[in-house]
């Protein structure tokens, strides 16, 4: 049971880490470019952002299984019931959650920050660089907030990973399944390790908080 603990927790955390990254290196620049850009299409992608917010797991599963089942678009690659399957089925409901707290953050100093790259004359890179940079900590939570949905997530990884043992188990499919099968001791194990994780991570955030106000 220990190695089998310890696969879980493997398979769990390189999900989460992965679909985290890549929901922020999606989702952090278009915060900002939606809340501080003028451009045709503004709004729609604000409100279109908003509402996947509250895209139920079980459908985003549903879009990826379609999509790579053997008779879909890219069933040719393989990736049904495999962790790249289970990230990219978790980055379709992450990253509308990162673009939304992101724009609410820069919300707050964009006009001003604006102003400052137009005076310095800064390219649009560099623009969009100044606003994550100076909200580095306030888009800390965003990501935080990325990996704890990431992590405990249950009905899209369970639809497009299958479960299946040695494989694409995570913690929270294994936690259903050990409860199903009335074995709460396992489950409770699984559910003390995942807590431990998001302990860790929030004080590994609050260190790094304190530290950059130190430094300041």
């Amino acid at each position: 049971m220990d190695k089998e603990l310890f696969h879980i927790i493997g398979v769990t955390l390189r999900m989460s880490f992965f679909s985290t990254l890549i929901s922020c290196i999606i989702g952090l620049p278009l915060g900002v470019i939606i809340e501080t850009g003028r451009f045709r299409g503004r709004r729609i992608m604000k409100k279109t952002a908003g509402t996947l917010m509250g895209l139920p797991p079980v459908v985003a599963g549903l879009i990826v299984y379609m999509l790579f089942t053997k008779y879909g678009i890219f069933g040719s690659l393989g990736l049904l019931f495999t962790v790249e399957a289970m990230v990219i089925a978790q980055v379709m409901l992450i990253t509308p959650v990162v673009i939304c707290l992101t724009a609410s953050v820069v919300s707050v100093s964009g006009k001003n920050l604006s102003e400052t790259a137009k005076g310095l004359c800064l390219s649009k890179s560099r623009s969009l660089l100044l606003f994550i940079i100076t909200n580095r900590k306030a888009l800390l939570g965003t990501v935080l907030t990325a990996f704890g949905r990431s992590i405990a997530e249950v009905g899209a990884v369970s639809l497009v990973g299958g479960n299946i043992q040695w494989k694409t188990r995570v913690m929270t499919t294994a936690i259903l399944l050990e409860t199903n099968k009335g074995k709460f001791s396992f489950a409770l194990a699984l559910g003390m390790v995942l807590l431990l994780i998001s302990l860790v991570v929030n004080v590994l955030a609050s260190l790094l908080v304190k530290g950059e106000k130190t430094d300041d």
